[in-house]
């Protein structure tokens, strides 16, 4: 039997409402929602505080909806759950699984694991999807849900439009009727990925070089050292326990003043920073320089064309990349693209021009050759490999590539979620930027969109 959701606007059929009302009434024993009159999905997911927002009974409706999406469009199948170290993940992860077996999906959890854990086993399996629970470089009361297509990428706003829609009892999604999946702990499936960052990398060796590792307290203090160690690397860790209560406080790519001061104290050859969910990384040079993203597209370019491998010369960023990494990058002979703040929209034009280096200033960067999504890891080891395999410091090659003009960004939280997503809105705003781009002219860039908020 099939039921169809009652949709909200519409006009249904008797015989349509009396279908689907006993089952929209046992969903609502499951717990109520209040949902924002703003929409749920964001730039990145579901994200916002925990016991405001994110709560067991939106979890749980949202695995349910989210997982009669996903049937829809694959078929019935596994889905790849994985969490970070905050103290909500556990809560959020087993409402979430709850309401995915209850769609009659099996649900394989791989436990506290990076995010791009979760998208490349999704990708490398044949799981219909995948879910990730962390608020990435947000602090500790926050939480969020990310999913990701079979293919390992974010799924498609339209999808996102679907659950959301089916979660507020409109739109036409046709249900199936109950059956009960299973939920499965699945760990030792993070070794698999691991192998698949070492693999690439198997005729390397980081012996004789001394690294410091800043793991935020989160998603990445069990796989990283771990995998610098195996390559051979005396590995000196910060933040190196799973810890909710401080994960991304004062510590990770945002914070990277601590992986500054322990390179310079432990003289080492060089420091990698990751955020809580290890999709992003700063990296410090022995000189205590922070190494961001632009100097990473722009080194981790290079290399890429010396082997013939990035097409046209193309890189992908957003407007916030400084305009001395792409004026270096014209005179290499290259071209710079911009888009919105957003991994997601990097990762659309990537596909669109078929461009194989992209990402952030932020250091959430993508290269297809070796990844379906942002990771840190991955970045952090083929940045080290580069390192190493020139016979040059991490510093040198920060000197041999480009001066950075004035750049300033500040976050301000707005507490405000209506504000927050309707900032286009704002007349003062706009204003104010309208102002800024007039005052600099053609001397310099700015962005007429503030980096994309976390809702």
């Amino acid at each position: 039997m099939v039921l169809s959701s009652v949709s909200s606007g519409k006009t249904s059929s008797d015989q349509d409402h009396s279908a689907t009302k006993p089952f929209r009434e046992r969903l609502d024993h499951w717990g109520s929602v209040n949902l924002p009159s703003t929409r749920l999905f964001g730039t990145d997911g579901i994200r916002g505080r925990v016991g405001e927002l994110l709560t067991a009974p939106l979890a749980l409706q949202v695995g349910f909806w989210a997982g009669q999406v996903l049937r829809s469009q694959n078929g019935s199948g596994a889905i790849v759950l994985g969490q970070d170290s905050r103290n909500s993940s556990d809560m959020l992860a087993m409402a979430l699984s709850a309401g995915l077996t209850a769609a009659g999906l099996e649900v394989w959890n791989l436990g506290l694991c990076p995010t791009p854990t979760v998208a490349y086993l999704t990708s490398a399996s044949d799981a219909i999807g995948g879910v990730m629970i962390s608020a990435s470089h947000n602090p500790p009361e926050d939480n969020g849900i990310k999913f990701f297509g079979a293919d390992g990428a974010k799924i498609a706003p339209e999808l996102q439009i679907k659950i959301e829609a089916a979660l507020r009892g409109e739109g036409d999604l046709a249900i199936e009727a109950p059956t009960w999946g299973q939920h499965h702990h699945r760990p030792e499936l993070v070794d698999t990925y691991v192998q698949s960052l070492q693999s690439p990398l198997h005729h390397v060796s980081f012996e004789g070089m001394r690294i410091v590792l800043d793991l935020a307290w989160g998603a990445a203090t069990q796989v990283a050292p771990t995998v610098f160690t195996q390559m051979g690397a005396e590995v000196i860790a910060l933040n190196n326990n799973a810890d909710g209560d401080r994960i991304n406080v004062n510590c990770g790519s945002t914070y990277p003043q601590l992986l500054q001061s322990a390179i310079q104290q432990q003289r080492a050859d060089l420091g990698f920073a990751f955020d809580g969910d290890a999709d992003r990384v700063i990296a410090v040079d022995a000189q205590g320089r922070i190494v961001d993203g632009d100097y990473i597209l722009y080194l981790w370019g290079q290399s890429l064309r010396y082997a013939n491998q990035l097409p046209e010369n193309l890189i992908i960023s957003t407007v916030m990349a400084n305009l001395g990494f792409e004026r270096a990058w014209q005179n290499q002979g290259g071209t710079l693209i911009r888009t919105a703040v957003g991994d997601q929209y990097v990762h659309a034009e990537m596909r669109r021009r078929g461009a194989k280096l992209g990402g952030e200033q932020s250091g959430h960067i993508l290269c297809p050759h070796y990844g379906v999504s942002g990771d840190g890891l991955l970045t952090a080891l083929h940045i080290a490999t580069l390192v190493q395999q020139s016979g040059s410091s991490l510093a040198e090659l920060v000197n041999q590539s480009f001066q950075t003009y004035p750049q300033i960004l500040r976050n301000v939280r707005v507490e405000d979620r209506d504000r927050r997503l309707n900032w286009q809105t704002s007349d003062l705003l706009q204003r104010a930027i309208a102002q800024a781009e007039a005052a600099m002219g053609d001397k310099a860039e700015s962005s007429s969109e503030p980096p994309a908020p976390n809702p």
